[in-house]
């Protein structure tokens, strides 16, 4: 396992925070003991790794290096959201900040802003209740008809309303999609199948393949809730089938509160209120649902809307658990009197996945490239930053929570900014750079959608490579990070890579297929420390130029996500 540092150093490093940056209550507190495994002396058949992990290497390497032993050791006990360790590594990059000159930008004039996140969960079975025309209520049964979803906006959920079922339930007029023409689903419950419409870009298939694509769509046409019918589109992305949505149905979510204890939903007026097997909908839809099986197991789905005859009434409660965790935001202010207020944020996220189940008897998933090597860039490119000259716009150093509980902390901080979000022009996101092999090229999520494109371009031939294209399509990997939640206020924003070139694609795969998400993600890696500082100079070759240029960054005429989402700098 990774190296393992002593609780008293921790504690004294979590002490050289900023004056300006009191400690928090969770903060002052001393860890949990580590585990047995990690307070073991390093056996002898250890000594060459040993050796290796504390071998000398040059400062900007050593530097690196430095905070991902500390923020990936089993001390730190994955760095779970909401966790007293992921306070100390919150406080260990507030010092950091402190220690780089960094203005502090989080609340009450330190470096953390705070982040209230709620841990919410289905309380109980709830009831769905089908009153027919013609017919006395009938109780559907949990479990076998229907599994109740937990509402973040509500810790009671009463519905009651005609249901219409409008196929995939979708509206992406870009792509020719509207499931709702010529519908009227004001005052009424959606119901759905999952999946998308074949032949999508992946990235909006990604966008649109969720429930919440569904929920927008349904509270923009004036729906009250909505409910997904399981098992008749092939599963995979959006289309869970029946007994993995009720294996998981009680599990716990996380988003960030509302001062009234509930959570935050880009649709509280619109809940989803749970997914329909077969079995269940049949009962909604009766003599209809015979057809509307049929066409929906089709490989290309037409789907006619059908209203059935009657009244859905779904009872659920949700109940809800406070998870406190916090951003960590630091700045260089811009010396341009013009555009000194703009700002280009970098962005990294600091917390992993905490300790899980054992995988050869290690319970602990350190997080060393994923990302803490991530929020090692972060740092030392706010360094390079701090001994060059002042640039002509602000740049922002932002550390988030739970990017691993669905992008929760960057989502806080672009619904609660501390610098106007109008302002901030662009977002540079770093997160898990894959360092195991000398890179012969990057990749640039997000790049062709903007102005940012020929930025990068220059910015990776400066360090002696190319830009290829996005290796892996079919994972729409933009859309799956921090910087999308700035995308989603209308920022043009960018997620580089090292690429695949080379040793690049066996590497990866290596990492994705033994590592991610797993204990070995620690120090034990072949981790080329030298490939870090590559990395950093390109991310802050990118910032720089974005800082500097006489224009901010804009989204390219027609870009999708530049349409979708608007902002200062939206697609014409």
């Amino acid at each position: 396992m990774s190296v393992r540092l002593a609780v008293p150093f921790l504690l004294a490093l979590a002490a050289t925070a900023p004056l300006t940056a009191p400690l928090s209550a969770t903060a002052q507190t001393p860890p949990p003991a580590a585990p047995a495994k990690a307070v073991a002396a390093a056996a002898p058949t250890d000594a060459a790794r040993m050796a290796r992990l504390t071998a000398p290497l040059p400062a900007d390497q050593a530097a690196m290096k430095a905070h991902v032993m500390f923020l990936a050791s089993d001390a730190m006990r994955g760095r779970d959201a909401g966790s007293g360790e992921y306070d100390i590594a919150a406080q260990y990059v507030a010092a950091q900040f402190y220690a780089a000159g960094l203005r502090p930008m989080g609340d009450a004039g330190g470096y953390l802003q705070k982040v209230p996140l709620t841990a919410y969960k289905i309380a109980g079975e709830g009831t769905f209740r089908w009153t027919g025309a013609n017919a006395a209520a009938r109780a559907l049964v949990f479990g076998s008809d229907y599994v109740p979803a937990a509402n973040p906006a509500a810790k009671a959920t009463n519905v009651s309303a005609p249901i219409v079922y409008l196929g995939y339930g979708l509206s992406a007029p870009a792509y020719g999609i509207d499931d709702y023409a010529g519908v009227d689903v004001r005052g009424k419950i959606v119901a759905y199948v999952g999946g998308v419409p074949a032949g999508l870009p992946s990235e909006i298939a990604a966008t649109l393949g969720g429930a919440p694509a569904r929920l927008a769509a349904a509270a923009a046409h004036g729906a009250v809730g909505a409910v997904a019918i399981a098992d008749l589109r092939r599963a995979g992305r959006g289309a869970p089938g029946f007994d993995t949505v009720k294996k998981g149905y009680d599990s716990e979510r996380v988003t960030w509160a509302l001062p009234d204890g509930t959570g935050s939903t880009a649709t509280p007026a619109v809940p989803l209120l749970g997914t329909l097997s077969p079995a269940g909908a049949a009962k909604l839809f009766g003599r209809d649902w015979a057809a509307m099986a049929r066409a929906a197991r089709r490989k290309v789905l037409r789907a006619r809307p059908v209203t059935a005859a009657g009244t859905l009434t779904v009872e659920s409660a949700t109940s809800f658990r406070a998870l406190p965790s916090s951003n960590v935001l630091g700045m260089i202010p811009g010396s341009d009197p013009a555009v000194g207020r703009e700002t280009v944020a970098l962005s990294a996220h600091l917390d992993h996945v905490g300790v899980g189940k054992a995988v050869d008897g290690d319970t602990i998933y350190n997080g060393a490239l994923d990302d803490a090597i991530g929020i090692a860039s972060l740092i030392e490119a706010a360094k390079r930053f701090k001994q060059a000259a002042a640039p002509k716009r602000s740049v922002l150093f932002l550390a988030v929570t739970a990017e691993e509980k669905g992008l929760v902390g960057s989502d806080y901080f672009v619904n609660h900014p501390t610098v106007p979000i109008a302002d901030i022009v662009a977002d540079v996101n770093l997160d898990m750079p894959i360092l195991t092999y000398r890179f012969e090229d990057m990749v640039a999520f997000g790049g062709d959608r903007s102005t940012l494109g020929p930025i990068i371009a220059r910015a990776v031939a400066g360090i002696g490579v190319g830009l290829s294209p996005d290796p892996m399509p079919e994972e729409a990997i933009f859309v799956r990070s921090d910087h999308f939640r700035f995308v989603q206020k209308g920022v043009p924003s960018v997620f580089l890579w090292p690429g695949q070139k080379g040793p690049g694609k066996a590497a990866v795969a290596a990492f994705m297929d033994r590592c991610y998400h797993k204990p070995c993600d620690d120090l034990s890696q072949p981790i080329l420390w030298d490939q870090g500082v590559r990395f950093v100079d390109a991310n802050y070759r990118i910032a720089r130029e974005i800082a500097d240029a006489p224009d901010r960054p804009r989204w390219n005429k027609g870009d999708y996500f530049g349409l979708l989402f608007k902002g200062p700098m939206a697609a014409q």
